[in-house]
Protein backbone atom coordinates (compact mmCIF):
# COMPACT_ATOMS: atom_id res chain seq x y z
CA UNK A 1 0.00 0.00 0.00
CA UNK A 2 1.77 3.27 -0.77
CA UNK A 3 2.27 5.84 2.18
CA UNK A 4 -0.23 8.47 2.77
CA UNK A 5 2.16 10.09 4.50
CA UNK A 6 5.20 10.31 2.71
CA UNK A 7 7.48 13.34 1.95
CA UNK A 8 6.72 12.37 -1.54
CA UNK A 9 2.38 12.55 -1.09
CA UNK A 10 2.80 15.76 1.35
CA UNK A 11 4.56 17.63 -1.49
CA UNK A 12 2.03 16.30 -4.16
CA UNK A 13 -0.52 17.28 -2.15
CA UNK A 14 0.99 21.05 -1.69
CA UNK A 15 1.71 21.32 -5.11
CA UNK A 16 -2.26 20.17 -6.27
CA UNK A 17 -3.59 22.62 -3.70
CA UNK A 18 -0.82 25.64 -3.22
CA UNK A 19 -1.33 26.64 0.31
CA UNK A 20 -1.38 30.33 1.43
CA UNK A 21 1.38 30.63 4.29
CA UNK A 22 1.03 33.82 5.80
CA UNK A 23 4.92 34.80 6.84
CA UNK A 24 6.07 37.01 9.82
CA UNK A 25 9.48 36.76 9.31
CA UNK A 26 12.70 38.88 9.42
CA UNK A 27 14.12 41.89 7.20
CA UNK A 28 17.09 39.78 5.81
CA UNK A 29 14.53 36.64 5.10
CA UNK A 30 11.96 37.96 3.60
CA UNK A 31 13.13 37.70 -0.15
CA UNK A 32 14.32 33.97 0.09
CA UNK A 33 11.76 32.90 1.84
CA UNK A 34 8.86 34.15 -0.38
CA UNK A 35 10.85 32.41 -3.57
CA UNK A 36 11.78 29.31 -1.49
CA UNK A 37 7.86 28.80 -1.21
CA UNK A 38 6.86 29.79 -4.35
CA UNK A 39 9.92 26.95 -5.91
CA UNK A 40 7.97 24.67 -3.54
CA UNK A 41 4.54 25.36 -5.01
CA UNK A 42 3.17 27.04 -2.07
CA UNK A 43 2.25 30.96 -2.24
CA UNK A 44 3.66 33.32 0.58
CA UNK A 45 2.13 36.63 2.21
CA UNK A 46 4.77 38.69 4.52
CA UNK A 47 2.37 40.55 6.54
CA UNK A 48 3.36 41.69 9.86
CA UNK A 49 1.41 44.89 10.76
CA UNK A 50 -0.78 44.47 14.41
CA UNK A 51 -3.68 46.29 12.26
CA UNK A 52 -3.88 43.62 10.02
CA UNK A 53 -1.91 40.40 10.96
CA UNK A 54 -4.87 38.67 12.63
CA UNK A 55 -7.21 39.07 9.84
CA UNK A 56 -4.90 37.52 7.72
CA UNK A 57 -3.41 34.75 10.14
CA UNK A 58 -7.45 33.43 9.73
CA UNK A 59 -7.40 33.04 6.11
CA UNK A 60 -4.57 31.54 6.05
CA UNK A 61 -3.73 28.44 5.41
CA UNK A 62 -0.82 28.51 8.30
CA UNK A 63 1.15 31.00 10.43
CA UNK A 64 4.97 31.27 10.48
CA UNK A 65 6.52 33.46 13.12
CA UNK A 66 9.75 34.23 13.23
CA UNK A 67 12.05 36.68 15.77
CA UNK A 68 15.01 37.53 14.02
CA UNK A 69 14.44 41.04 14.11
CA UNK A 70 12.38 41.85 16.47
CA UNK A 71 10.80 44.87 17.43
CA UNK A 72 7.93 45.85 19.94
CA UNK A 73 5.57 46.81 16.76
CA UNK A 74 5.77 43.52 15.06
CA UNK A 75 5.48 41.60 18.39
CA UNK A 76 2.37 43.01 19.16
CA UNK A 77 1.66 41.70 15.14
CA UNK A 78 2.88 38.30 16.40
CA UNK A 79 0.43 38.11 19.21
CA UNK A 80 -2.28 39.50 17.76
CA UNK A 81 -1.52 36.75 14.50
CA UNK A 82 -1.03 34.00 16.67
CA UNK A 83 -4.17 34.90 18.75
CA UNK A 84 -6.07 34.30 15.55
CA UNK A 85 -4.83 31.70 14.03
CA UNK A 86 -5.72 29.90 16.96
CA UNK A 87 -9.15 31.36 17.49
CA UNK A 88 -9.62 30.40 13.58
CA UNK A 89 -8.06 26.39 13.61
CA UNK A 90 -4.64 27.38 12.03
CA UNK A 91 -1.84 25.71 12.86
CA UNK A 92 1.42 28.10 13.28
CA UNK A 93 5.30 28.19 13.61
CA UNK A 94 7.42 28.90 16.43
CA UNK A 95 11.10 30.40 14.92
CA UNK A 96 12.95 31.46 18.43
CA UNK A 97 15.68 33.28 16.60
CA UNK A 98 18.76 34.13 18.87
CA UNK A 99 16.41 34.13 22.20
CA UNK A 100 18.84 33.42 24.89
CA UNK A 101 20.33 36.93 23.23
CA UNK A 102 18.69 39.77 25.12
CA UNK A 103 16.08 39.93 28.13
CA UNK A 104 13.87 41.18 25.30
CA UNK A 105 13.77 38.05 22.99
CA UNK A 106 13.37 35.80 26.07
CA UNK A 107 10.09 37.81 27.00
CA UNK A 108 8.65 37.51 23.54
CA UNK A 109 9.51 34.28 23.01
CA UNK A 110 7.85 33.29 26.63
CA UNK A 111 4.62 34.69 25.56
CA UNK A 112 4.33 33.38 22.11
CA UNK A 113 4.79 29.96 23.75
CA UNK A 114 1.81 30.81 25.90
CA UNK A 115 -0.30 30.54 22.43
CA UNK A 116 0.54 27.54 21.25
CA UNK A 117 2.40 26.94 18.10
CA UNK A 118 2.02 23.74 16.35
CA UNK A 119 5.82 23.37 15.91
CA UNK A 120 8.86 24.88 17.12
CA UNK A 121 11.69 25.01 14.77
CA UNK A 122 15.15 26.03 15.59
CA UNK A 123 19.40 25.10 15.98
CA UNK A 124 20.51 23.06 18.29
CA UNK A 125 21.69 25.91 20.75
CA UNK A 126 18.22 27.40 20.42
CA UNK A 127 16.39 24.22 21.09
CA UNK A 128 18.34 23.75 24.30
CA UNK A 129 18.46 27.09 25.74
CA UNK A 130 14.79 27.25 25.39
CA UNK A 131 14.31 23.61 27.39
CA UNK A 132 16.56 25.27 30.02
CA UNK A 133 19.42 23.95 29.14
CA UNK A 134 22.70 25.55 28.82
CA UNK A 135 23.46 26.31 25.20
CA UNK A 136 26.95 27.58 23.65
CA UNK A 137 25.32 29.54 21.34
CA UNK A 138 25.99 33.20 20.24
CA UNK A 139 23.60 35.04 18.44
CA UNK A 140 22.02 33.39 15.64
CA UNK A 141 25.01 30.86 15.73
CA UNK A 142 24.72 27.51 17.22
CA UNK A 143 28.09 26.05 18.60
CA UNK A 144 26.04 22.85 19.90
CA UNK A 145 25.38 19.60 17.56
CA UNK A 146 22.57 18.78 16.72
CA UNK A 147 22.55 15.56 19.25
CA UNK A 148 23.03 17.38 22.02
CA UNK A 149 19.84 19.01 21.25
CA UNK A 150 17.66 15.92 21.35
CA UNK A 151 16.81 15.20 24.83
CA UNK A 152 16.15 18.94 24.88
CA UNK A 153 13.84 18.79 22.25
CA UNK A 154 11.83 15.83 23.23
CA UNK A 155 11.58 17.46 26.59
CA UNK A 156 9.71 20.75 25.14
CA UNK A 157 7.48 18.96 22.74
CA UNK A 158 6.37 17.24 25.85
CA UNK A 159 5.92 20.66 28.14
CA UNK A 160 4.44 22.29 25.13
CA UNK A 161 2.91 19.85 23.21
CA UNK A 162 4.28 20.45 20.11
CA UNK A 163 6.71 19.08 16.99
CA UNK A 164 9.97 19.98 17.93
CA UNK A 165 12.56 20.42 14.89
CA UNK A 166 16.44 20.54 15.38
CA UNK A 167 18.13 21.35 12.74
CA UNK A 168 22.16 21.10 11.81
CA UNK A 169 24.11 18.68 9.96
CA UNK A 170 21.42 15.92 10.35
CA UNK A 171 18.24 17.19 11.12
CA UNK A 172 16.01 15.98 14.23
CA UNK A 173 12.31 15.97 14.57
CA UNK A 174 10.24 14.85 17.44
CA UNK A 175 6.62 15.29 19.30
CA UNK A 176 8.15 13.78 22.60
CA UNK A 177 7.53 9.89 21.69
CA UNK A 178 8.11 9.37 18.09
CA UNK A 179 11.15 10.68 16.61
CA UNK A 180 13.22 11.09 13.21
CA UNK A 181 16.57 12.08 11.88
CA UNK A 182 16.58 12.89 8.36
CA UNK A 183 20.17 13.10 6.56
CA UNK A 184 21.08 15.45 3.37
CA UNK A 185 21.80 19.18 2.01
CA UNK A 186 25.04 20.99 2.75
CA UNK A 187 27.61 22.86 4.18
CA UNK A 188 27.15 25.23 1.87
CA UNK A 189 23.22 26.11 2.92
CA UNK A 190 25.48 27.49 6.40
CA UNK A 191 26.57 29.97 3.89
CA UNK A 192 23.81 31.36 2.56
CA UNK A 193 22.21 33.48 4.71
CA UNK A 194 18.02 32.88 5.76
CA UNK A 195 18.05 29.52 4.37
CA UNK A 196 16.72 28.50 7.81
CA UNK A 197 14.17 31.18 7.96
CA UNK A 198 13.05 30.18 4.73
CA UNK A 199 12.92 26.18 5.97
CA UNK A 200 10.56 27.44 8.63
CA UNK A 201 8.09 29.23 6.38
CA UNK A 202 8.33 25.75 4.30
CA UNK A 203 7.36 23.72 7.49
CA UNK A 204 4.60 26.55 7.59
CA UNK A 205 3.24 25.22 3.99
CA UNK A 206 3.15 21.27 4.52
CA UNK A 207 1.70 21.89 7.83
CA UNK A 208 -1.24 24.10 6.05
CA UNK A 209 -1.67 20.82 3.45
CA UNK A 210 -1.51 18.27 6.60
CA UNK A 211 -2.39 20.23 9.59
CA UNK A 212 -3.92 17.06 11.32
CA UNK A 213 -0.59 15.37 11.14
CA UNK A 214 2.13 18.09 12.20
CA UNK A 215 4.87 15.60 13.09
CA UNK A 216 4.96 14.07 9.32
CA UNK A 217 4.85 17.55 7.53
CA UNK A 218 7.39 18.52 9.67
CA UNK A 219 9.93 15.63 8.52
CA UNK A 220 8.63 16.01 4.91
CA UNK A 221 9.30 20.01 4.62
CA UNK A 222 13.07 19.12 6.48
CA UNK A 223 13.27 16.19 4.23
CA UNK A 224 12.61 18.42 0.71
CA UNK A 225 15.04 20.66 2.04
CA UNK A 226 17.78 18.48 2.58
CA UNK A 227 17.32 16.65 -1.30
CA UNK A 228 17.23 19.84 -2.41
CA UNK A 229 19.84 21.00 -0.65
CA UNK A 230 21.89 17.81 -1.50
CA UNK A 231 21.26 17.90 -5.58
CA UNK A 232 22.17 21.69 -5.18
CA UNK A 233 25.38 21.00 -3.90
CA UNK A 234 26.47 18.48 -6.36
CA UNK A 235 26.78 21.27 -8.93
CA UNK A 236 27.67 24.27 -6.75
CA UNK A 237 30.96 25.47 -7.00
CA UNK A 238 30.52 28.09 -3.99
CA UNK A 239 27.80 29.77 -2.00
CA UNK A 240 26.40 31.71 -4.91
CA UNK A 241 26.22 29.39 -7.31
CA UNK A 242 24.07 27.26 -4.83
CA UNK A 243 21.84 29.64 -3.80
CA UNK A 244 20.11 29.79 -7.16
CA UNK A 245 20.89 26.30 -7.43
CA UNK A 246 18.87 25.15 -4.36
CA UNK A 247 16.25 27.10 -5.62
CA UNK A 248 16.19 25.33 -9.52
CA UNK A 249 16.34 21.76 -7.32
CA UNK A 250 13.48 22.53 -5.31
CA UNK A 251 11.59 24.04 -8.06
CA UNK A 252 12.52 20.26 -10.32
CA UNK A 253 11.94 18.06 -6.82
CA UNK A 254 8.72 15.78 -7.59
CA UNK A 255 7.33 12.93 -5.40
CA UNK A 256 9.27 10.31 -6.83
CA UNK A 257 12.80 11.54 -6.60
CA UNK A 258 11.94 13.03 -3.14
CA UNK A 259 10.79 9.64 -1.67
CA UNK A 260 13.98 7.99 -3.71
CA UNK A 261 16.49 10.16 -2.25
CA UNK A 262 15.32 11.21 1.39
CA UNK A 263 17.14 9.28 4.13
CA UNK A 264 14.49 9.38 6.91
CA UNK A 265 16.18 7.32 10.52
CA UNK A 266 13.62 6.53 13.06
CA UNK A 267 15.46 7.80 16.24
Amino acid sequence: MPDHTSPGTLLSELRARPPLVHCITNFVAMNIAANVLLAAGASPAMVHAQEEAGEFAAIAGALTINIGTLSSAWLRGMETAAIAAGQSGKPWVLDPVAHYATGFRRAAVGRLLELGPAVIRGNASEIIALAGGASRGQGVDSRDGVEHAEESARLLARVHGAIVAVTGAVDFVTDGERAVRIEGGSALMLQVTALGCSLTCLVGAFLAVRPDAPFEATVAALATFAVAGETAASKAHGPGSFSWRFLDALAALDASLLDRQARLRCA
